[in-house]
Parts: C-alpha cells; structure tokens; sequence
C-alpha cells in the first residue's frame, strides 16, 4: 500500500507539470485558435534563462524565478505574437501547425545561439548547457524531505511543483471564466470578425492571450528543469504528453485539462511500477502518453459542431499562372531539368552531384505530403514512419533471401497498409486532432515496432544492396539522379492526372463540402483511404531508396520527429505543387553543406528554419506561389488603381444634408473582384434608410465597408463629419457603429449572460435587457449557439436597446425568421429611430424595410442607382431594381 502511494503521489507531481503545459496549450488554443507545437520550446527556452541567471550569474531564486516567469515569458509571448501568431490566427490549419514546428526547432537554437555568443566572443561566464543536468528548480535549498504516511517521502522541490501548478491553474481558471479579459479571449476565439463589432480589439486580447499562455509554459519549463535538465527534445516530447491532457479536456475546459493531466502522470507512474507485461514490450512504457493520445483523439476529438454548409478553412490559393500558356508554365522547370542533367553528367564531382541526388530522394519522399496534404487537406505527421516501415520491411525480406524487387516491393505493400490502417482516424478525424493521431502512431511506431530486434535487426540494422540498371548501378551518384529524376516525373505526372480525374475532384469534394459531397453520392471513406494509401506508397518508395542508396536501414535513420522537419520544409515551398516538393528536398540536403562553409555554429540553420516559419505566417501557400502572386500583382496593380480612379471620377456627387454615416465614392471588393463602384451613401440621424436589390448588388460588401471589416480602395467613410476610413471595426464599434451581420450576430459558444456583456458590462443595463425580454432571461446560462434563430436575432439587437449605438446597420435582419419574430425585430428598429439612431436596413424582402423606411436606396451592379424618399418608390422602381428591367428613374 506504502509502495502504491509512492507512486500516486510522485505521479501526481509529474501529472503538475502535463497539467501546467496543457493548461497552457488549451489558454492559446480557446483564445485564439491555434494550437502551438511550441508551447515546449517556449518553456525550454525560459527554463535556459533561469537556469543562466542563477548558475551563471549568481541570481537568487527569489529574483530569477520572478523575472523569468513574470517577466521574460510574457514578453516572449508579446513577440511571438508580433512576429508570427498574429498572421497565423487567420491561416489555415496547414499553415499554423508547420511554423508553430518551425518556431519548436528555433527557438531552443535562439537560446543556446545566444548563450555560445555570449561565451565564446563576448567572454561571459555562463555554464554550457551540458551543465544542464544539474539545474535547479524553484524550491528551496538545500532539498528539505518529509515522510507524511511512513516509508513514503516527499521533498520540498515536489511539494513546490505541485503547489505552483495548482495555484496557476485555478488562477488561469479564473482569469478565462470571471473576467472581461477572459471573455474578450473567449469571444475573439469564437467568431473574430463579430468580437471586433462588438468593440473588442482582437489583436490585443490574442495578445494577452500569448503572454498568458507562455507564462504558463515558462512556469513548467522552470519547474521540469531539475528532471529533464536542459534538453530541448526532452520538452518537446513533454509538449505531447501534455497534448494528452489538453485532448481528454476538449481544448475548452481548463479544470478537465488539469486533472487529466495529474491522472496522466499517475498512470504513467503506475504502468511502470506495476504492468509486468511492459517489460515484455520494448518500449511500451514510454509510449504510455502516446497510448493514451490516440485513445483520446479517437473518442474525443471528432466536433460535435454542426457543419451543414460549411466549406474548408484551409481553401485553395488562386491560380495566378492561370493566364499562361502550358508551355509557358513548363518552361522554367525543363529548362531547371536540362541543366541539372548537364551538370551532372558533366563538370559535377561526386560529392556534389551525391548531395543532389540525397535532396531527389527526399524530394521523392515529399511528394507524399503533396497528395495527402496539398490535395487531400490532411496533415499526416507519420510520413517519416511510413518511410522507416518500407525501408525495414524490405531490409528484413532481403535479409531472409528474397530478391531484391520483391524485397522492394514488400516494403512499399508495407507502407500502403501502414496508411490505410492511419487513414482509419482520418475518417473520425481532421485538421489539427487529425495531425495529433498520426504524431501519436508514429511515436509509437518509434518507440515499440521498431525496437523489436527481429523486426530491425538491433542496433545493426539490414544491409541493403545497389541497383544495377546495366550500364551503371546507384554506387554511381550520376545514375541516382537520372534514376530519381524519372520517377518524380512519373510521380509529378500520376499527381496532375489524380487532380484531373474523376477521383481526383471526389476529394477536393470531401475536402471543401464534407456533408455536400455525401449528399451528392461522393464517398469520403473512399476518397481518404485512396489519399492515404497512395502518399504512403510513395513515402515508402523514398524511404527504400533512401535506405539503398546508404547502403542499410537501422531503426533510427527516420525517427518519427523527422517528420516535423519534412512537412515544414514542404509546405514553406508551397505544399500543393510537386515543384515545392523537389525544391524542399534539394534545399534540405544542399542548404547544410553551404550553410558550413559560412559559420561553425550548428544553431544558425535551426533559426533560420524558424525565420521560415515566420515568412509561412505572412505567405501560407508558400514561396512558389508567393513568387506567382509578386507577379501577378504587379500586373495588376496600376490596372487596379486606375479601375478604382475612374470608377470614383466617373461617381455621382455626394448626397446632401447633414448624415451621422455617409459612404462617399466607395470603390471596395475582395482579392482582384471589385463589387463596390463609387458609392455614395447617407444616413441621418433617427431615419431609417432601406438599402435594397438583388443578391450581388453589393449590399453586404456595403455595410462592411461601413463597419470597417473591409478597407476600401477608394472613397471615404464618414462618422458624423469626421474621415473614418482608416479606422479599424472595433475602434468605429467603440464610436458608435453597431453591425448585426447576416446571419446572426452571437456568439454561439458564449452564453446569453456572456454575449451581452460583451456590449453591456453594467448588470443594470442587462438586467433591462431581461426585463424588456423575457425569454432571454429564462435562457441567460445557455449557449447562444443552442437558441432558436428569433432568439439569437433578438439577443444580437438586444444591447442597442439599452446602450443604443450612433448608426446601426442590419444587414438581413429577417433571414430565417418566422414572421411574428420579423415583426418583433422591426418593431425594435422603430424604437430605436423614435430615439434618435441612424439606422440602415439593408433586406432582400422589400416588404418589410418599406414599411419602416423614410428613405430607400436601390442597388445594383455596385452601384447605387437611384435613392429617394420611400413615398416615390413604386412597383417599376422595385422591379427595376430587383429584376434589372428598365431603367432606374
């Protein structure tokens, strides 16, 4: 009994530190919606300054512990955020989980860059960080021990770590439930276009929300330095441990977080106290978080979100080559072809043309993350274990006497079914939990399948022979990289034909319109596993020839961390063409050998990787497609100013009298569709201006412009007299602009109580709220998103009731009503004119704005073709306006 308290109790100490970090990680994953795979890197980073400050310089605990933690990690954070999280929180999930890796291998370089700087040229006195081992932690010296329950001890360093943990994480509990900052997080993470029209500044609370959350893994680096010492590899295996906790807490709850976070830690001390079996199992105790990820991704990590209509978040980049001709398109690459051809088999010596045949045989392997990822959509961190299986099934069948060919083939069999069994999740699964269960299984690939002796032949490894092909074999670096470049055209050619084909255009389905696709007939299961099972068998290829042209395979040639490093280099060239594919390969087998002939240091290329993870957060499709839009927009540029000139030239005069809000030769559209053409647009105090047309008339783009969610190319956006233009929404929010979008205006995983405080800090004023309406008060705890869509409408109005606002623009305030609900809310609108509010309809249905409207504006085409009072608005002006007949007069 003595021996099983032990273990709780030391296991919940190590469960402290999961706990912290997936506190952490859920903090930066509910605030702003991406999940940081460097959440480690940070608290690695801030355990090597404290470390610094006490062993090196001599600071007390009392002095470092605060700067570092209070200090140091929240301005880290800050920068972070300035550098490279601000640009990503609009990025797709692609994007974001490749430079929080990029950023996971750079900073640790940044720190011990700095620390070899600060030795070797600038002669301070710090230990190295092999010294690493002995540093210590927070609590006090020397090391005080206790034996509360007989022959079971605890020490001051455990009792802190424990301690510690569990204060930040009901303080951190706290600051996300029962303060404004927590609410404007919450509510940034939720819908952030809304929480800025609501006033909240976006970019601040995602802010604070980083320096919160480093904070957090500064506290638990700083506590896990006196077990794991300094060792960067250490926190970021600690990083996927702590993943468990934050899965099995939904990224949402941080009390569930914390305590699946102690209980990881118990059973992880329990499995290796008590399971017998585990001996048996190389590796199996080790892998026990890993275990346990999966397990919680697979039960847990599908959303129970609706998703009826919705469509990808990581959407395709346009095509700015599309005007070329193909051979046009083609050129620069057979031109890149031929020379390297020439090149090599003529003045290239061996070692060079060797290293160029090392980038092809990745560049081979990356092709893999073209079909899965840039096709399919789905980030697979197992790549590198499909080439690992491949390459050692194919050294054992060749060790155990069969032929060379069946060897190979055996091996890419091997990778196949390896994929199809990791496409298994992938039809529960997506995104970021998506990318979580393949890091699980290849870990646990690393860690069990491949420690078994008689699957990788130890630490030995197979041996593996040369291909001969008659005239040469692949000894010959030239005949490698004839060898490889055929079979990146064959594989470049089935990729274009797989985009092309029927099947091809089934997965773009699956991946844009999930549920439209099912209902069209398209299977999802089919497109997913084919995805799969092709990118593995193309991984497995590459990991084969990767391992023949060494000459053998150990178990330890592609560890599944590999990966990480793989999918950045790919996607930071541009995930979705197979010229990124050979351009990241070729660089990360060239880019080490120049980067030696410039500097010693073996960090600089590690930083540099994480530079490209901040360019990623600029340019999320890539550099090839970035170099494609510096082009294209070149081209366009003086086009588009001179459209945007004309068109304000060529505007009606602005309207007259006084307005609270007026548009004035308003040029705006989206990427290179201009929808807006010069308009001209006012709104008085207490009117009601009723903007209507037909769908694509601009309408929507019109209060956007207004609100200040869209920046206009030319024109100018009055708020009563004075030039708007350049402010952003929640600045004009705060001034007075209130916007309920089309659709509805909540937040829906807000409760009623939450969404109104957002606008109505005052209990008094949402106490009125309830008392004008009811029904929201019985329904004050529930979600908005669970409400009826009369109620969500009637909770998005609800505040300008209280507090009402300068100028409130509707747009499609009736969409998806019942008509006594339509009734409700226009009946609000005119107590709100009666009290002075401009406001501005803007409605499809023409009946209802026309009833309420002292002025009507009809567009069309962007533009608006005719405004008036409502009572010289007749059935020819309305058909006119809706159907395009006629003329507007």
């Amino acid at each position: 009994m003595t021996e099983l308290i032990g273990y709780v109790l030391s296991g919940l100490v190590t469960g402290a530190v999961f706990a912290l970090l997936a506190s952490g990680l859920t903090l930066s994953y509910a605030a702003t919606g991406v999940f940081n795979f460097a959440h480690g890197a940070v608290g690695f980073l801030t355990a090597l300054v404290f470390f610094e400050l006490t062993a090196g310089l001599g600071w007390p605990v009392w002095a470092a512990g605060p700067f570092t933690i209070v200090v140091f990690a929240p301005l880290l954070g800050y920068l972070l955020h300035r550098l490279m999280f601000r640009g990503l929180a609009s990025a797709g999930e692609t994007a974001q989980i490749v430079a929080t890796i990029g950023l996971t291998i750079a900073l640790p370089a940044l720190g011990l860059w700095t620390v070899d700087v600060l030795v070797e040229t600038a002669g301070a006195d710090l230990p190295k960080v092999t010294e690493g081992a002995a540093a210590r932690g927070l609590g006090p010296r020397p090391v005080e021990h206790w034996s509360p329950l007989g022959g079971v001890t605890l020490d001051s360093d455990q009792v802190t770590t424990f301690a510690l943990a569990l204060l930040a994480a009901v303080a951190l509990w706290a600051v996300m439930r029962h303060t404004p900052l927590g609410l404007r997080m919450r509510a940034t993470v939720d819908r952030r276009r809304l929480a800025t029209l609501r006033g909240v500044d976006a970019d601040a609370a995602s802010a604070q929300a980083w320096m919160l959350s480093s904070t957090l893994a500064g506290l638990a680096g700083v506590l896990a330095v006196p077990t794991l010492g300094l060792d960067s590899n250490a926190f970021t295996v600690l990083l996927f441990a702590s993943a468990t906790a934050a899965v099995f807490g939904r990224l949402q709850s941080i009390p569930v977080t914390f305590a699946a976070g102690l209980a990881l830690g118990v059973v992880q001390n329990l499995v290796a106290g008590y399971a017998d079996f585990a001996e048996k199992v190389t590796g199996f105790r080790t892998a026990v978080p890993a275990i346990l990820l999966f397990a919680g991704l697979l039960v847990l990590g599908r959303s129970r979100a609706r998703v009826a209509g919705s469509i990808a978040e990581d959407a395709p980049p346009p095509d700015y080559l599309a005007d070329l001709p193909r051979w046009r398109r083609a050129l620069p690459w057979t031109l890149s072809v031929a020379a390297l051809l020439a090149w090599t088999l003529t003045v290239g010596d061996d070692y060079w043309v060797g290293l160029v045949a090392q980038g092809l045989v990745l560049a081979l392997i990356f092709c893999s993350f073209v079909v899965v990822t840039g096709i399919g959509g789905m980030v697979n961190l197992a790549q590198a274990s499909f080439a690992a299986l491949a390459a050692l099934t194919a050294g054992l069948a060749f060790g155990e006497g069969l032929p060379f060919p069946v060897a190979v083939l055996l091996g890419v069999l091997a990778a196949v079914a390896a994929g199809v069994l990791v496409a298994l999740p992938a039809l529960r699964l997506g995104g970021r939990v998506l990318a979580l269960a393949t890091l699980a299984l290849a870990l646990l690939a690393d860690q069990v399948l491949f420690q078994i002796d008689a699957f990788s032949n130890g630490t030995v490894g197979w041996k593996l022979p040369a291909v001969s092909f008659g005239i040469g074999d692949t000894n010959d670096p030239r005949v490698r990289v004839v060898l490889l470049l055929a079979l990146l055209g064959l594989v470049g050619l089935l990729i274009r034909n797989l985009e092309r084909s029927a099947s091809g255009r089934a997965v773009l389905a699956v991946r844009s319109a999930p549920t439209a696709a099912a209902a069209v007939g398209v299977s999802a299961v089919r497109a997913k596993i084919t995805l799969f099972a092709l990118a593995s068998g193309i991984a497995g290829l590459g990991g084969v020839l990767h391992a023949t042209f060494n000459g053998q395979i150990t178990a330890t040639d592609l560890p599944a961390l590999t990966g990480f490093v793989w999918l950045a280099v790919v996607v930071l060239q541009g995930v979705r063409r197979v010229g990124g594919a050979v351009l990241g390969g070729l660089i990360m087998a060239l880019f080490p050998e120049v980067l030696d002939n410039v500097t010693d240091s073996q960090y600089v290329g590690m930083i540099l990787f994480g530079l490209g993870g901040m360019i990623l957060a600029r340019h999320p499709d890539g550099v090839l497609a970035q170099f494609a839009e510096r082009r294209h927009r070149r081209r366009r540029r003086h086009d588009r100013k001179a459209e945007a000139e004309a068109i304000a030239a060529a505007g009606d005069a602005p309207p007259a009298g006084d307005a609270v809000l007026r548009l004035e030769g308003i040029v705006a559209g989206y990427g290179d569709a201009t929808v807006l053409r010069g308009v001209d647009l006012a709104v008085p105090a207490g009117s009601v201006v009723a903007l209507l047309g037909a769908n694509g008339a601009g309408k929507s783009t019109a209060c956007a412009v207004a609100a200040g969610t869209l920046a206009p190319a030319a024109g100018r956006v009055l708020l009563d007299g004075r030039d708007v233009t350049s402010r952003p929404a929640h600045r004009r929010a705060r001034d007075g602009v209130y916007l309920a979008p089309e659709g509805r205006g909540v937040f829906p995983a807000l409760t009623v109580e939450e969404n109104l405080t957002l606008w109505l800090p005052s209990a008094a004023d949402r106490a009125e709220v309830y008392a004008r309406l009811p029904r929201l008060a019985e329904r004050r705890d529930v979600a908005a998103g669970a409400l009826s869509g009369g109620e969500q409408q009637l909770l998005a109005l609800a505040p300008a009731l209280v507090r009402p606002p300068r100028v409130l623009i509707a747009d499609e305030p009736s969409l998806g009503l019942a008509p006594l609900v339509v009734e409700q809310v226009f009946a609000l609108f005119g107590e709100l004119r009666d009290r002075g509010v401009a406001l501005l309809i803007v409605e499809e249905k023409a009946s209802e704005a026309l009833a309420l409207a002292d002025t009507v504006a009809f567009m069309s085409l962007g533009r608006v073709s005719w405004a008036g009072p409502r009572e010289q608005v007749d059935q020819d002006r309305l058909t006119s306006a809706y159907l395009g007949i006629g003329g507007a007069r």
